[in-house]
């Protein structure tokens, strides 16, 4: 252990020790991890680290912008001025989408379909 390591664990000790730890927000409930099981390990803190400051991965802001140009579309008219504009938009995010090897099924309604039926034969 190194020098560093030494010090935050004397540190950590001597607050568990004068109770500073023991009101923390959680305590005694199990921690609630993001499944980041494929996200390669070498990238893992840096990818927590930016979705903890509120930053997204490219394909998820495309995908987010993707689902919210989709929610926008279902409430336009086709003869709409930007109806034209924002489903070549849509467009281009899905095909961006499925470049990097994300399905697009979810703009579609096909999962949510699939997922119904599935759930009324089990019922």
């Amino acid at each position: 252990m190194g020098l560093i390591d030494e010090w935050a664990e004397r540190h950590i000790m001597n607050a568990q020790e004068n109770g500073e730890l023991d009101n923390l927000p959680g305590n005694e409930r199990p921690l609630l991890l993001d499944d980041d099981t494929f996200v390669p390990p070498e990238l893992r803190a840096g990818y927590r680290l930016l979705k903890n400051a509120g930053y997204l991965p490219p394909e998820l802001q495309d995908r987010q912008e993707a689902l919210t140009i989709a929610a926008l579309l279902s409430q336009l008219d086709t003869r709409h001025n930007n109806y034209s504009g924002l489903h070549k938009r849509l467009v281009l995010l899905e095909l961006k989408l499925k470049q990097a090897g994300f399905s697009a099924d979810f703009l579609h309604g096909e999962y949510q379909g699939k997922v119904t039926d599935k759930l009324s034969k089990e019922e």
